[in-house]
């Protein structure tokens, strides 16, 4: 998995200034958050994501879990 070195944050900076992975994440689509030097999380801006987000509960399970699943190469 390639990763731009600009969307990369420690857990530790992930933790004490979320707010700022937030924006940052808005900015850039997504964030990577590193646990002990390895790649962990992936923070995604939905809007980003560019994916339709259905009106009800029910049918946002179903879209979330199409997604995941089709997004396995992370």
């Amino acid at each position: 998995m390639l990763i731009d070195s600009n969307q990369i944050v420690s857990m530790t900076e992930a933790n004490q200034n979320f707010s700022k992975v937030v924006r940052q994440a808005e900015e850039d689509g997504c964030v990577v958050i590193f646990k002990n030097n390895k790649p962990k999380f992936v923070l995604l801006d939905v809007d980003a994501m560019r994916i339709p987000l259905p009106d009800s509960d029910e049918k946002l399970e179903k879209v979330a879990k199409r997604e995941i699943s089709r997004a396995k190469w992370l």
